[in-house]
């Protein structure tokens, strides 16, 4: 995630994660929560005095939760295991490369950091076991494995980053209360969801609350839309070829999934607020219109942090007061059940035996559920029970990421930064002021082709 949009949603998922873990987790193994059994192989192993030393941004509660996954590893195996969490971690982790004393593994939020530092030569290519894990195990799993994989400085393609601990933005909020009272149903596909924004409004309220200000990282949440149509109009590799410019960004294709981002937020009908407000409401705000009585809208689209911007009193009534469903695809396309998020990719910068050993930990099942049974954590791991969800919320968001046929990462977020974090930005912003889909794309590929 870019710097800017990191700093507007960090409060969002600082409080997420919250600090109910702040001292530690320990489970008794007969707990049935639990895939025990995917441990027991790393109990015969033996790397007492070998130590592993981990570097990553999960701090406070985050770093907890990780710290028990880790202590389990360190009491089967004997190995010491020394994680150093920060919120400049990618600054001193690259300082420390440079000095030649790289941490053996690092977790970077960032795929474009571990493309660049794929290319220079500075990580160690994953083990043939490590990417057939992910393949087999992870629901999707070529989609991991391909978000792991960058040319490394030969030329050739490999995997070097672990998906590990990841994010959910194909989400619609809503209060059961207010469909209840309305009649309304969860809309099971694309063309549901416009047929009963259509009835909303027919029946006098508004559907949809979106809000795109978010001071230096403005229009964000408009790309979001963006790349959730494009994976429910395009197949995937369409996509790739989007975030990549294969495909210009001015392609009809492009073109189109911008028209029909259209059809949401340029419909007055359609937006709290009216469309021309848009780009002004600040994203944390646009979602509490869902709680005024009478509600000012229905429905709002955004990621699994947004419930940290609620009013105080829904914030922790997830489920009841307030609850979600998964943003649809279309039943015409036939594209299946794509997913778009986040998430942090586990490198090797430094080798050793131990690290490996602790790298195929990793892929285990228990290696997910003790964090699970935190807060914070998200997994696509089809092995990992779903019972060691700390919380129905969690495993609600959870089933969506192993019903998915398809996933990718923000493509603002792969997009160098001019684009992702710049011209496409101010693109959906334009947009949303008057500028046709045309113009706005044809603004943003010439953006792209200025650094090439």
């Amino acid at each position: 995630m870019t710097l800017r949009k990191t700093l507007s949603v960090a409060i969002a998922l600082a409080t997420l994660s919250g600090t109910a873990a702040a001292e530690g987790l320990k489970f008794d193994k007969t707990d049935n929560r639990f895939s025990w059994d995917s441990l027991s192989k790393f109990e015969k192993m033996d790397l007492n005095g070998k130590t592993i030393r981990f570097d990553g941004p999960w701090i406070d509660g985050d770093e907890a939760n990780l710290r028990t996954v880790i202590a389990y590893f360190e009491e089967a195996t004997g190995a010491t295991v020394e994680y150093n969490g920060s919120n400049d971690f990618e600054q001193l982790v690259l300082v420390d490369m440079k000095a030649g004393n790289p941490p053996n593994l690092a977790a970077w939020p960032q795929p474009g950091t571990v493309s660049e530092l794929a290319s220079q030569g500075n990580l160690v290519a994953l083990s043939d076991g490590v990417e057939q894990a992910v393949a087999t195990n992870y629901a999707a799993g070529q989609s991991w494995v391909d978000l792991g994989t960058y040319k490394g400085a030969d030329g050739k393609e490999a995997m070097f980053g672990l998906p590990y601990n990841v994010n959910l933005k194909s989400l619609v909020w809503y209060v059961p209360e207010n469909f209840e009272e309305m009649g309304y149903e969860i809309p099971q596909s694309m063309e549901e969801l416009i047929a009963l924004s259509d009835q909303i409004v027919k029946d006098g309220g508004t559907p949809w609350c979106i809000g795109m200000e978010s001071g230096g990282a403005t229009g964000w949440v408009g790309t979001d839309w963006m790349e959730d149509l494009m994976l429910r109009t395009q197949p995937p590799s369409v996509y790739d070829q989007w975030v990549s410019n294969e495909m210009p960004f001015n392609d009809p294709k492009v073109i189109e999934v911008m028209n029909t981002f259209g059809q949401f937020v340029l419909n007055d009908d359609y937006v709290d607020g009216s469309s021309s407000a848009v780009a002004s409401i600040f994203f944390g705000d646009s979602p509490k219109g869902l709680f005024d009585t009478p509600p000012k809208c229905y429905m709002h689209r955004q990621a699994s942090f947004i419930p940290a911007f609620f009013p105080d009193q829904y914030k922790e009534t997830i489920g009841t007061d307030s609850d979600f469903f998964y943003f649809p695809s279309y039943e015409s396309k036939d594209l299946g059940n794509p997913v778009l998020g986040g998430g942090t990719l586990i490198t090797m910068m430094k080798d050793s035996p131990e690290s490996q050993v602790f790298m195929d930990y990793l892929t285990s099942p228990i290696a997910h559920e003790l964090w699970m049974a935190g807060q914070g954590f998200l997994t696509p791991h089809k092995g990992a029970k779903l019972e060691a969800y700390s919380s129905d919320t969690l495993r609600k968001q959870g089933e969506i990421f192993l019903n998915a046929t398809t996933f990718r990462f923000d493509a603002s977020d792969l997009m160098p930064g001019a684009i992702g974090a710049g011209a496409f930005w101010t693109g959906m912003v334009d947009f949303t002021s008057g500028k046709s889909a045309e113009e706005v794309t044809t603004d943003i590929q010439k953006a792209w082709d200025a650094i090439k």
